[in-house]
């Protein structure tokens, strides 16, 4: 059995890598640490806050192992091998997994070939790009054998030299067929030089030298022959023009750009060779709401350059990324020599990265199929809930939920959905203050009563001074109530809006014996939902945040230690005055029932400190806000 306590004891002050399992041993969590002693640590204590997705997160975790290293560099390398393996579902991910192709030029050969690859090997050819499109590619390779007459066959030339016939591309004139001896070395290697220039951006060169020859056919009156350079002039000058981006320093870099909106993010990559802009390329990522540009940038690095053959020796990055030495130095492993993480301040280097930014932007905000599908997931499964209960107009829902433990400092949340999606500025938490011990009842009463009368009051401020038309924290009602469970806490719901005069629809998340939602409690009935449903997954997420958010106050409030009473909650009540409290008074009714004058007679206790005791059991509404 997994000790989580004992474990952590266990956890030596050295850099590594920990792996987080859930309850059924799947990997959800892979990190890296210079001390994994404290890093470990930081999940389990109450005052960390790493926002919403590591705390959910944390919560599932049934047990986690952890790797030693000798350097952070080994933990990193590490570390980016493990996600690469594992895509663990809490850490930042790229959802797209693309081997780039390149174009291989096969110089240890005595009659070289221009070919199409996945990979960068460690041989005697040339490689250039990536590339971002494989058609791309393949048209570049076809068009440098037309231009060239290069062969592409797979003989082992000289060797088979006149073993067997020449192929087609002989007989139609797209190869010199070397395979026969037609063409010298020489001569044949001439041909490979253009080919490696054109490669590497010299185009001028191919350009006068297809002209000549369209015009010396013309001249001839063979229109077909000028008409087929014509074709590969054309096709020369399409992809001259994307070359758009120059630069006089011809040194390989790539250029990031970010974007991002909520829970999705876009890296844009330019992949500058040469000095030249030979493509770009971007990748949709799931990071959590609360990320970072830098946490985004980081972990994107990580994993990209973990997967891609070729390292440039300049990355270019809009801000800087975390442990940037560290990376810098495994980068530079990986590339064989120095590789640089910039982030320019001035000048094109930096327009180049705002280019980036806003390509990423602009992939981001086009993306309209992500969109429909996110429509549906939220404002559509909105809908159908509504259709479910009869109920049409649906935008705002606000959902309880109640969390303790043995009714040890009672709390309730309050979470809120519009349009489908979590509107956290609007969450809010309540600390119980008129109810002792593990009544769910009795504590949603007085969650609902604070919540709805402040609301009230709230309004009627607002229209005092004339501003009826504007929100409060607490004015705007929801359109449907969803409370986490059944028939009882429906009806406390509707007793609560009555007595205030409100009249707003509720209804329950009912859950079933393995603690599953299996449909929704209105109006005395319980309403089967389609598990494979978006409405059924929005009610899902909804009756998770609402738990999650309660636990969390919870955790957050109890983790002050095992030493506690309701009276350290008062504002001036210290350890004094509580343990005078203590002494006088047998139990928290008989201080509850005590007036402020009796408590101002307590030892060490004066009357403003009476007031704050009072008031705290008598409260004036009040919330506790995020």
């Amino acid at each position: 059995m997994f000790n989580l306590e004992e474990e952590l004891k266990k956890l030596p002050d050295q850099p590594g890598v920990y792996i987080m399992h859930d309850k059924k041993d799947a990997i959800i969590y892979i990190g890296k640490a210079v001390s994994l002693t404290k890093r470990v640590h930081q999940y389990f204590q109450a005052s960390h806050n790493e926002g919403l997705k590591k705390a959910q997160m944390v919560r599932q975790i049934a047990r986690f192992e952890y790797i030693v290293t000798d350097t952070e560099l080994e933990a990193l390398v590490l570390e980016c091998n493990l996600i690469k393996e594992h895509r663990p579902k809490y850490n930042t991910m790229l959802r797209d997994d693309k081997t780039y192709p390149y174009i291989k030029v096969t110089l240890g050969e005595a009659f070289p070939r221009v070919l199409f690859a996945r990979r960068l090997k460690k041989d005697k050819s040339r490689y250039f790009g990536p590339y971002t499109s494989a058609g791309a590619v393949k048209d570049i390779i076809d068009l440098l054998n037309k231009l060239y007459g290069l062969r592409t066959c797979s003989r082992i030339l000289p060797r088979d030299t006149g073993k067997e016939r020449p192929c087609l591309n002989y007989h139609i004139k797209q190869c010199y067929a070397p395979c026969q001896g037609f063409i010298s070395e020489e001569e044949y290697a001439g041909r490979i030089e253009r080919a490696v220039r054109f490669l590497n951006g010299d185009y001028a060169g191919i350009r006068r030298e297809l002209e000549e020859k369209m015009a010396a056919a013309s001249a001839k009156l063979q229109f077909e022959k000028a008409a087929e350079y014509r074709d590969l002039l054309n096709s020369v000058n399409q992809i001259a023009q994307k070359q758009k981006i120059t630069d006089a320093n011809d040194e390989d870099r790539d250029v990031i750009g970010i974007a991002k909106d909520g829970e999705d993010a876009v890296a844009q990559v330019f992949f500058i060779r040469g000095g030249k802009l030979i493509g770009r390329e971007h990748f949709y990522m799931s990071i959590a709401s609360e990320d970072t540009n830098a946490q985004i940038l980081t972990a994107f690095v990580k994993q990209y350059y973990a997967g891609t053959p070729f390292i440039p020796k300049r990355i270019m990055l809009p801000c800087p990324v975390e442990e940037k030495d560290v990376m810098e130095e495994w980068l530079s492993g990986r590339r064989g020599q120095r590789a640089y993480i910039k982030i320019p301040q001035k000048g094109m280097k930096e327009k180049l990265v705002e280019l980036a930014c806003k390509n990423a932007r602009l992939v981001l905000s086009q993306d309209k199929e992500k969109l429909k599908r996110e429509e549906g997931r939220t404002i559509g499964a909105m809908k159908e809930i509504g259709a479910l209960l009869g109920l049409s107009g649906i935008v705002r829902v606000e959902a309880f939920d109640i969390s303790n433990i043995s009714g040890y400092q009672s709390v309730g949340s309050m979470v809120v959905y519009e349009k489908g999606k979590p509107c956290r500025s609007d969450y809010r938490k309540f600390r119980l203050k008129t109810v002792l011990g593990p009544d769910d009842y009795a504590s949603m009463r007085e969650v609902l009563s604070r919540r709805f009368l402040h609301g009230q009051e709230e309004k009627e401020e607002l229209k005092e001074k004339g501003i009826e038309d504007t929100y409060g924290s607490f004015s705007k009602f929801p359109d449907l109530i969803m409370m986490d469970g059944g028939k009882g806490q429906v009806n406390i719901a509707l007793q609560v809006l009555e007595e205030l005069g409100l009249n707003i629809p509720v209804c329950g998340m009912v859950k079933d014996d393995n603690h599953r939602t299996r449909g929704l409690y209105y109006q005395n009935t319980e309403i089967p939902i389609r598990r494979d449903s978006a409405g059924f997954q929005l009610i899902t997420r909804i009756q998770d945040e609402a738990h999650r958010f309660a636990i969390e106050y919870h955790r957050s409030l109890r983790g002050k230690g095992q030493v506690h009473s309701v009276l350290d909650d008062i504002p001036g009540i210290g350890p004094s005055r509580r343990k005078a409290l203590m002494v006088r008074y047998a139990s928290l009714d008989e201080i509850r029932a005590a007036g402020i004058k009796e408590l101002a007679e307590t030892p060490s206790m004066n009357l403003q400190a009476a007031k704050a005791v009072f008031e705290y059991f008598h409260p004036v509404e009040e919330e506790a806000n995020l």
